[in-house]
């Protein structure tokens, strides 16, 4: 399948982890489609954010199982990636 760049990264993820990550060594963490492979991801981070990547790190994280009154339910998997950019790029999600 050929996705659009745009529709590879779903959204950032902000966290204590992941914030500590960005400040320490240049590492972003996104939610990302499930179908999305490391090549996709790089090239939809460099084209949306106009910097170098050095390298990407996918993971896919399972459900959790929620209980909805008597009844158990699960929550969709997914997946995320870090992405590690080459020193002097940065990417700032403050501004708009």
């Amino acid at each position: 399948m050929n996705y659009q760049l745009a529709d590879v990264l779903e959204a950032p993820i902000i966290s204590e982890k992941s914030t500590i990550a960005a400040e320490k060594d240049h590492r972003f963490v996104f939610k990302v489609k499930k179908q999305a492979t490391k090549k996709q991801v790089k090239n939809a981070v460099e084209a949306m954010f106009s910097v170098e990547v050095d390298s990407v790190h996918v993971l896919n994280v399972k459900g959790k199982e929620k209980r909805f009154g008597k009844t158990l339910g699960q929550r969709s998997d997914w997946k995320k990636a870090y992405v590690k950019l080459k020193p002097g790029h940065d990417i700032n999600f403050a501004t708009p």
